[in-house]
């Protein structure tokens, strides 16, 4: 279970920039939840880390900027019973955020006319709704 983090191909968070807290985990669990740290906190300080390289940890502080307190990234996961199921559960949120958080923006999108065929299709059926409409009105007026 204890091990590197694999954000992604070349991007590893070693295990001694993770920092784990454990505490009580709220509702139901029998008798176990009173005396089991069930709950589990898994904290990173992506601003003062050295495993991702600069232009990537500069897009990771800017997008998980509302995230951050004092640079550190906090993952909590308490929805199973066992310790061991929640650390894992922690392990995958923290590397799916910091996945979205370091990858590269999408490509501009580059704007195109409509085809002919589209903009022909387009007035055909304002012309077909503007003739059902001609033909409900009465000609009283």
């Amino acid at each position: 279970m204890p091990g590197p983090l694999v954000v992604r191909g070349s991007v590893v968070i070693p295990e001694a920039e993770l920092s784990w807290r454990f505490s009580r985990s709220s509702g139901p669990g029998g008798q176990g939840v009173n005396t089991t740290d069930s709950r589990v906190e898994l904290s990173f300080d992506l601003g003062a880390t050295e495993a991702l390289p600069s232009p990537l940890k500069a897009r990771a502080l800017e997008r998980l900027a509302s995230r951050l307190v004092d640079g550190v990234v906090t993952v909590i996961a308490s929805e199973y019973r066992s310790q061991l199921r929640n650390r894992e559960a922690a392990m995958v949120r923290l590397a799916r955020l910091l996945e979205q958080a370091v990858a590269p923006p999408p490509a501009k999108r580059r704007a195109t006319k409509p085809s002919r065929g589209a903009v022909q299709r387009r007035l055909t059926a304002k012309k077909h709704r503007s003739d059902i409409k001609r033909l409900r009105r009465t000609d009283d007026r």
